[in-house]
C-alpha cells in the first residue's frame, strides 16, 4: 500500500502513480463537498475549517421553532449557493463519464454540467419535500414565498457569513415566518439530515456499482470528502474488502485513509483535470 505523507517527494509519487493507476480503468467515483469548495461553497471539514453543527433531523421535526431557525437561515444561504457555478473537477468529472458518480453534495453543480449515472446519496437542496403528505416541489418557488413573507429579510442580513449547504453562521431568526404546505404539512428541503438514512434502493445502486468493479478490473475513486461519515465511507471499505484500488484525493486525513492504495494531499480541480486529460 502507499499512501503519500504529505512531503513532496513521496506526495508527487503517490499524485504521479494514482493517476496511472487511475487511467484506462472502469471507475466508480465518490465526491464531497472539497470538490465544490471551488465553486465557492464552504465544506465542513477541510483545512481551516471551523468546527459546525449542522442541523439533525431530530433537531428540525422537534418543532416550529427550529423549523423557523432552520428556514431563516437557508433562505439566506440558499439564495447565494444556487449561484455558484460548476468547477474544472465538475467538468472534468462530466468529462470521464464513469460507471457510476455517487456524490454526497447537495449542490447539484454535477447536474449542472450532466454529469451520466450519477446517485445524489443526500438528494438536493433544490427540491423541497412536505412531511406530511409527501408531495415535492421545486425549491426556487419556496424561495420566491420566503422572500414575500420576510420583505428585506435578506438585505437586513447580508453581511453574515455563509456555511456549508446553503446554511448561514446567523443566530437571531425569532422573527422569521415559515409557511406550510397547501396541506398544512411541514416543509423539509429533500436531502438527507444528520440523523437520517439514506433512501435504501440508492445504497443499492452504489453498492452494485462498486461490486462491479472487482470483476471489470476497476478502481473507487474518492475526491474531496474526508469520509468521517458512514454513508459515504462504507463503499471506501466494500471495494478495499474486495480486493478493489481505491483513490482518495483530498486536502487533509480522510477516516478512509488506512485503506486507500493511493492517498493524495491535493486539490480536487487540479487532478481531476490531469486525469481527464
Amino acid at each position: 500500500m502507499t499512501v503519500s505523507t504529505g512531503s513532496t517527494t513521496e506526495s508527487g509519487t503517490a499524485y504521479a502513480e494514482a493517476l496511472a493507476l487511475l487511467r484506462g480503468r472502469p471507475l466508480v467515483v465518490l465526491t464531497g463537498a472539497g470538490l465544490s469548495t471551488d465553486s465557492g461553497i464552504p465544506d465542513y471539514r477541510g483545512p481551516g475549517a471551523p468546527a459546525r453543527m449542522p442541523m439533525t433531523y431530530q433537531e428540525f421535526v422537534s418543532g416550529p421553532a427550529a423549523q423557523q431557525r432552520y428556514w431563516a437561515r437557508s433562505h439566506l444561504g440558499w439564495g447565494r449557493m444556487r449561484r455558484a457555478e460548476p468547477n474544472a473537477g465538475h467538468l472534468a468529472l462530466a468529462r470521464l463519464a464513469p460507471g457510476l458518480l455517487i456524490t454526497q453534495n447537495v449542490d447539484g453543480l454535477h447536474e449542472q454540467v450532466g454529469t451520466p449515472r450519477l446517485v445524489a446519496l443526500h438528494g438536493r437542496i433544490a427540491d423541497v419535500v412536505c412531511l406530511g403528505c409527501r408531495e415535492t416541489s421545486p425549491r426556487a418557488a419556496l424561495q420566491q414565498r420566503l422572500a414575500d413573507l420576510n420583505p428585506g429579510y435578506a438585505e437586513r442580513h447580508a453581511a453574515v457569513a455563509s456555511r456549508p449547504d446553503g446554511d448561514v453562521d446567523l443566530e437571531d431568526t425569532a422573527d422569521f415566518v415559515v409557511p406550510t404546505c397547501g396541506c398544512g404539512g411541514v416543509l423539509k428541503p429533500d436531502v438527507v439530515f444528520f440523523g437520517e438514512n439514506v433512501p435504501p434502493a440508492r445504497v443499492a445502486r452504489c453498492y452494485d456499482a462498486v461490486d462491479a468493479l472487482t470483476s471489470d478490473d476497476g478502481a473507487l475513486l474518492v475526491a474531496g470528502s474526508s469520509l468521517t461519515v458512514m454513508s459515504g465511507l462504507r463503499f471506501v471499505r466494500r471495494a478495499a474488502k474486495a480486493g478493489t484500488p481505491v483513490v482518495i484525493v483530498n486536502r487533509g486525513e480522510t477516516r478512509g485513509d488506512p485503506l486507500a492504495t493511493y492517498r493524495v494531499d491535493a486539490g480536487c480541480s487540479e487532478f481531476l483535470t490531469e486525469l481527464a486529460g
